[in-house]
């Protein structure tokens, strides 16, 4: 058995139940097997070991009380995994599904995410299983001040900076921001993904999307393509979902589709900005369903319970750059067939691990244009931490800055995963090792340089 395989091996004895951890492991180590013969000292250090254990597990009660007077309990999470190379970073998730075993995966993914972007940001992931849909705004507040009662003590301008995730959007971030400045009377860049008004940076709503289509476009110059006239397959409704919709269009895309937990809409024609403004007062203050859409405007579909990914399967609908942005292992084998079958060229994740191990199979066995979720959506960290640096200089770039910045970062992000991939024997495109491989190394040599803590 290789090292590598050990090493799996002891995480899922010491993990058991906890399939997406496990399976975000097994991808980045195994990608990461050429680097144990060049790097022996990480061996007899147990870096890989150490790189899979996260710091800390925080788990915690979150009673609240709902409209009706009654009492409610959730739990709370708080993964800080690793620290090497910065304060932790990353976001909070609501969602019904999350669990340990999920908060973990997440905060495994963005060790290597963050350290993709040159900032200095460790990884961490936190949340609940509090599901904000259909909650009054009183209902969210008071769960959001419980959860923030007992997160405040773990978190810090530099020791932990938490942001939004699914569930967790500007509503959210207000609330507990707002609990935590009266709480611990102070103004800080504690929470990144802040209102304009008290402290957060220009385009971190719209960085997730803006960063996978900017790594998409890099991706498509090595085959020397460009946005113009590509259609262009989102899932998802969310912040990630609408502003890659934004940029893909500007960039000359024909973005098609959108989907919620409902069901999928499919708008032959096009979703352009006039569409795309009617989507984002639908899903962003009307909070309404996406099948909506159809009664605006007729000659798109909709598709009950359906995925993006079913219908273009099902309706062999033709697509050049599908932008996975809903949820984890969105697309399986047989829609990743799907897709390549309907000409599909180009896949950059919006979300976290959104293809399975077997889809992410079947875009290599093919040749397709493969970006990764840690490095394809980094963007939104990226921001997040461009927001720190400002909120410590106590200065608000222009959009315009940030937004440069953001593009920089996504091509050296790129260029960072051609060339790790080069260096350790495998394809320029296989922007998957390469992604692990750069960011790993700058994490490790961190952690070797600390000793043995």
């Amino acid at each position: 058995m290789s090292y590598i395989k050990e090493v799996i091996a002891r995480t899922e004895e010491k993990n058991p139940a906890q399939p997406e951890f496990i399976q975000a492991v097994e991808e980045v180590l195994y990608s990461l097997e050429p680097t144990v013969g060049k790097h022996p000292e990480f061996v007899a250090a147990a870096i890989y070991d150490r790189i899979v254990e996260p710091d800390r597990q925080i788990i915690f009660r979150v009673p609240w009380v709902d409209d009706s007077g009654m009492v409610r309990v959730n739990r709370g999470f708080r993964i800080q995994f690793n620290n090497a190379i910065g304060p932790y970073k990353g976001g909070l998730r609501f969602h019904p599904s999350v669990n340990l075993g999920i908060i973990k995966f997440l905060g495994f993914e963005q060790i290597f995410k963050n350290s993709l972007t040159t900032l200095p940001m460790g990884g961490g992931k936190g949340g609940s299983d509090f599901d904000p849909k259909g909650k009054s705004n009183d209902e969210v507040m008071r769960f959001c001040q419980s959860f923030t009662s007992e997160l405040l003590r773990h978190i810090g301008s530099d020791t932990d900076v938490p942001a939004g995730d699914i569930g967790v959007g500007g509503r959210e971030i207000g609330y507990i921001y707002g609990y935590y400045k009266r709480i611990r009377n102070e103004h800080t860049g504690v929470l990144t993904g802040k209102g304009l008004e008290y402290g957060g940076s220009l385009i971190r709503p719209e960085a997730t999307g803006y960063g996978a289509v900017y790594f998409a476009a890099e991706m498509l110059a090595t085959k020397n393509e460009t946005f113009d006239n590509i259609v262009v397959a989102i899932s998802g409704t969310g912040n990630v979902a609408q502003y890659a919709a934004e940029k893909a269009t500007e960039l000359g895309g024909k973005v098609i589709s959108f989907c919620d937990s409902s069901g999928t809409i499919i708008d032959p024609n096009g979703i352009d900005r006039k569409k795309l403004d009617y989507v984002m007062d639908l899903k962003n203050k009307r909070r309404g369903r996406i099948a909506e859409y159809v009664d605006q405007y007729p000659q798109a579909s909709y598709y009950d319970g359906k995925s993006v990914w079913d219908v273009i399967s099902e309706e062999g609908i033709h697509v050049d750059l599908a932008i996975p942005s809903a949820t984890e292992n969105e697309i399986d084998q047989e829609q990743a067939e799907a897709l390549v079958n309907n000409g599909c060229k180009c896949v950059s994740e919006g979300a976290n691990m959104p293809s399975t191990p077997e889809a992410v199979d079947v875009f290599l066995d093919h040749k397709i244009l493969f970006g990764p979720g840690k490095a394809a959506n980094a963007g939104g960290v990226s921001v997040s931490g461009l927001e720190m640096s400002q909120n410590s200089m106590k200065l608000l770039w222009e959009k315009e800055e940030v937004d440069n910045r953001l593009m920089i970062i996504m091509k050296n992000i790129h260029e960072s995963c051609r060339d790790a991939a080069e260096a350790y024997g495998f394809e320029r495109c296989n922007y998957i090792c390469g992604a692990n491989i750069a960011g790993f190394l700058k994490v490790a040599k961190a952690m070797l340089a600390y000793g043995i803590v």
